[in-house]
């Protein structure tokens, strides 16, 4: 096994612990290996973790990772894929691909640009829509859109950071989008963020609410909420009675499988917790995920 360190490129995104938490840690303010892969299940997940890093901070002594491990896009479900190769103008943000009843493919946020990750993704199914849960991660929407030949769309309240959007989401009200599709508005983390649940199974977060390795629950980041986090408390209120899935798959933090009757009792839980949060500065150091 290679001899792998963090480079100091490192932005302390939470990425790759995501991937392979036994094997990366954080300390000083970056990610950190913890010990080097044992076996080849280890060294996969670490090579999943070097494939998502959106810095390519992770290395071995020689400098190479070994392309033929790259995993992406990755199953998590039948029905859902990570696409890993997370996007450094997304602030490292998890993107994702749904697989249609029809064949065709949905894409949840995007990982960075790069016409051989394209082509991955199309041989899946052809790519009929891009849907941004917020304004900031919509850095390569339009791009992979025209690429594939697919709608992009964003709520009318981050409209002015994707003005090309050829489908723009209004108002608070649930509007269905496609196959088994919806989209709930749910502003907050920034005024036009949007959750999009999926066949009552899966619930792309967005940057609105993450399952924690720290507490082994779902939780806000309110120290970067940059909108308002009275009005996620509001709209978590009005949305939760809603919504029903056993998959959160967000932006930022951990995704998380359960039976749908728990995560209904744990989004309920979230929304009396962050009732009781008030606005604090942001702090990217303050998240603890």
């Amino acid at each position: 096994m290679e001899n792998w360190y963090v480079d100091d490129r490192c932005t302390n995104c939470d990425v790759a612990r995501q991937f392979a938490p036994d094997l990366i840690t954080e300390a000083d303010g970056k990610s950190q290996i913890l010990r080097q892969p044992r076996d080849e299940a280890e060294n996969r997940r670490l090579h999943a973790a070097v494939f998502a890093c959106p810095t390519r901070s992770i290395r071995p002594a020689s400098g190479l990772a070994d392309r033929t491990l790259d995993p992406f896009p990755m199953a998590l479900d039948d029905g859902v894929l990570v696409c890993g190769h997370n996007s450094r103008d997304t602030a490292g943000a998890n993107s994702y691909l749904l697989l249609r009843p029809s064949g065709s493919v949905m894409m949840i946020d995007t990982p960075r640009w790069s016409r051989e990750l394209a082509a991955r993704y199309t041989a899946l199914g052809p790519v009929t829509d891009v849907l941004l849960t917020h304004r900031d991660h919509v850095a390569h929407g339009r791009r992979y859109a025209d690429h594939f030949g697919a709608r992009l769309w964003i709520h009318e309240g981050d409209l002015d950071a994707a003005p090309d959007a050829d489908q723009v989401i209004r108002g608070l009200e649930p509007v269905d989008i496609g196959e088994g599709v919806t989209a709930h508005p749910l502003p907050g983390h920034t005024r036009g963020s949007v959750l999009y649940l999926a066949d009552d199974r899966y619930c792309f977060s967005g940057d609105s609410f993450y399952w924690s390795r720290t507490t082994g629950d779902l939780e806000v980041a309110e120290n970067v909420t940059w909108y308002s986090i009275e009005e996620l408390a509001n709209s978590l209120a009005r949305t939760t009675p809603q919504l029903r899935f056993e998959w959160v798959l967000p932006g930022h933090g951990n995704r998380h499988h359960l039976p749908a009757d728990e995560m209904s009792r744990r989004l309920e839980s979230l929304t009396e917790r962050t009732r009781l949060l008030r606005p604090q500065p942001i702090d990217f150091t303050a998240v603890r995920w």
